[in-house]
């Protein structure tokens, strides 16, 4: 059965941070990928990392801000988010992909496999 599990969410003030991580299991991915929904709007793309070659890949908003990293040991990809700002409040959810291409995959409708996601909230 293929799983992924979002965890570290919460409510933090404009400038702060939270670690995010992804616990994928049941399957091999080539890759993972966060994406953000907040209310009212469309899921988007926010930053992609693919294992073998441990490349990254960032929505121009989060550029500079975000940082996403793989932990081979543990199998989990984490997105470290800094200076966060309240347009950034959303419910992240990280996705599985099998493609080599994953970096360029931006779209929610290129992903199979989705976690149930994490709130993020940040106050002004």
């Amino acid at each position: 059965q293929v799983q992924l599990v979002e965890s570290g969410g919460g409510l933090v003030h404009t400038g702060g941070s939270l670690r995010l991580s992804c616990e994928a299991s049941g399957e091999t991915f080539r890759g993972i990928s966060w994406f953000r929904q907040a209310p009212g709007k469309e899921r988007e793309f926010v930053a992609a990392f693919r294992w073998s070659s441990e490349g990254t890949a960032y929505a121009d908003s989060v550029k500079g801000r975000f940082s996403i990293s793989g932990d081979s040991i543990k199998g989990t990809v984490s997105l470290q988010m800094n200076d966060l700002k309240p347009e950034d409040t959303a419910v992240y959810y990280c996705a599985g992909s099998m493609s080599r291409y994953i970096l360029n995959r931006r779209s929610p409708s290129e992903y199979d496999w989705w976690g149930l996601g994490t709130q993020v909230t940040v106050s002004s």
